[in-house]
């Protein structure tokens, strides 16, 4: 567990957060700027706060009302940042190795055997860095990281570096990590696929404060109508089991209370329970048969709020969707006076499978 509650004061930025994380991963998220950077040098001891007090299971790292500061080296915490940050003169091996060199043999808790396995990189061991892709190098910074066997790992944005077939690659990777290790890690991020995807807790911080705590669904959730520019940021996350594979048309379905969820090819297997993002920009209403569209997801739900834009082109509609999720619509406000949508009013939730970013569906993180 860690729990993080501090304050500081840089030139015109002022930072004070306080949250807790019980393990699996727990998400830092929000724009750039926001401080989610700073809380991680924080964490790892790489700054001071001005005030507070930072605990890591049993132990206290940061008091800062008792004099207790403990130097990064005996932290025993990991640190993956954008860049890999590898030795460029020594092998794949050799920069594994240095994970282990400043940890005791007693506390060498994590197997390189295991972290090989898990991160897919036994045919590196004897290659340089520079002969590696993007996404091979941050698999072995993970690797040299849980070498340390921490009791925390820190990850900065990990992806944020990489173009997005290396993304596609490295994010299975990351979720056997979270899966197989009993490692607690800080991730930060401001993808809300990877978000959603990765982490039991999100911490959305904004302007140096926490805006909202809890879970990916009600956290990443829009709470009022945004500006024009940052609408494609208004997420719902649905959950469901996957029902069928279509191997033959590249498709998986995902039955949920409401109806079907269609989504390209999944890494999965049938039964499994997953959440899928849904961008408010991407979702449709109507009243119409089915068959009546080429759009495959369709869910029954009920108009739950509409929030207008007086002086502007659009309208947030929430949608209670059978099963009892909630489902955000980006509509104008035309398509609203038109339709004539009224709280209340049982509609059709249409969203086309292509809008789906399959990065962001996976099985739900363990608590």
């Amino acid at each position: 567990m860690i729990d993080v509650r501090v304050e500081l004061a840089r030139n015109a930025f002022r930072l004070d957060v306080a949250f807790a994380g019980d393990g699996g991963v727990t998400a830092l998220f929000g724009p750039s700027g926001c401080g989610k950077t700073t809380v991680i040098r924080l964490v790892a001891g790489l700054e001071r706060p001005d005030r507070g007090r930072i605990v890591l299971g049993d132990r206290v790292l940061v008091d800062t009302e008792r004099g207790v500061f403990v130097p990064p080296h005996r932290r025993r915490i990991g640190l993956v940042f954008q860049d890999a940050q590898l030795f460029p003169h020594l092998r794949v091996a050799t920069n594994l190795a240095y994970g282990r060199f400043f940890t005791r043999p007693a506390d060498r808790a994590v197997s390189r055997d295991a972290v090989v396995q898990v991160l897919g990189i036994d045919h590196l061991l004897g290659r340089f860095p520079a002969t590696l892709s993007g996404g091979e190098k941050q698999r072995v910074a993970i690797g040299r990281a849980l070498l340390m066997s921490p009791d925390l790992l820190l990850m900065d944005e990990p992806l944020a570096s990489l173009d997005e077939e290396r993304k596609r690659e490295i994010l299975p990777f990351v979720e056997r990590l979270r899966d197989e290790f009993a490692i607690p890690i800080l991730y930060v991020s401001h993808a809300v696929e990877e978000v959603v995807r990765l982490a039991s807790t999100v911490v959305r911080l904004d302007a140096g404060h926490v805006a909202a705590i809890g879970g990916a669904a009600e956290v990443l959730a829009p709470t009022t109508l945004a500006h024009a520019g940052d609408r494609f940021g208004a997420v719902s996350v649905l959950s469901g089991k996957v029902a069928a594979l279509d191997p033959a048309h590249g498709v998986s379905t995902i039955a949920h209370a409401a109806g079907s969820i269609v989504v390209p090819r999944l890494m999965a297997s049938v039964g499994m329970t997953v959440r899928v993002v849904v961008h408010a920009t991407d979702v449709a209403l109507g009243r119409l048969p089915d068959g009546a569209t080429s759009v495959r997801t369709t869910l029954a739900g009920r108009i739950a709020a509409i929030t207008s834009d007086v002086d502007g082109p659009f309208a947030l509609v929430a949608l209670d969707l059978a099963g009892g999720e909630r489902l955000y619509a980006y509509l104008t406000r035309l398509a609203v006076d038109a339709m004539q949508l009224a709280v209340g009013q049982s509609v059709t939730a249409l969203v086309k499978a292509v809008s789906i970013d399959e990065r962001g569906v996976a099985g739900v993180p363990r608590a």
